[in-house]
């Protein structure tokens, strides 16, 4: 009971502390989040990997959609359905960026799992190109704590989502063919 109160002292801390970013700081963040909307910018990233990286990128490409896929069904297909954890309290956020969030459950965060999923999947494949697609996935991590969207721990539970959907995806083949 003690960690569990911890806990949310720390996550109101964080949630806290990441609201007062300057409002520049929330300008970019929210223009990168708004290009990751309904998983916009990894598909479009994914294109340009299977257009411009031969064999490389296609895998890649291939491979990040598909991490992305699974960690989309589990967190918001399942997870959000069997948590019911409220937004972080709107009066935390000194500018009205937490007017406008979704009504379903603050727990997981889908897009950090979905970009998560994304960057990581592409990596092992294409080094330079994970490389590129951590920098919009941090900020899109960071974006849905400084929106309100969500708290700390909902965006590290779907970074964690994104990541083991990324170790399934990466190996369900040699799993499959073990069997």
């Amino acid at each position: 009971m003690r960690l569990m109160a911890q806990l949310r002292d720390i996550d109101r801390a964080l949630t806290k502390q990441a609201a007062r970013m300057p409002p520049g700081v929330g300008r970019v963040l929210s223009a990168v989040e708004e290009m990751a909307e309904s998983t916009k910018l990894w598909c479009g990233a994914a294109a340009a990997m299977a257009w411009l990286g031969g064999w490389r990128g296609r895998k890649a490409a291939a491979t990040g959609l598909a991490a992305l896929v699974v960690a989309q069904l589990v967190s918001n297909g399942l997870c959000k359905q069997l948590a019911d954890r409220p937004r972080p309290p709107k009066e935390w956020f000194p500018h009205d960026e937490a007017d406008d969030r979704p009504d379903s459950s603050s727990f997981p965060s889908g897009h950090t799992a979905a970009a998560v999923a994304f960057t990581a999947a592409v990596a092992p494949t294409w080094p330079a190109a994970g490389a590129v697609c951590a920098v919009p996935a941090a900020m899109v991590a960071l974006e849905r704590v400084q929106s309100g969207a969500h708290y700390p721990s909902d965006v590290a539970t779907g970074a964690a989502i994104g990541l083991s959907s990324t170790w399934l995806i990466r190996r369900a083949p040699r799993l499959i063919l073990r069997h």
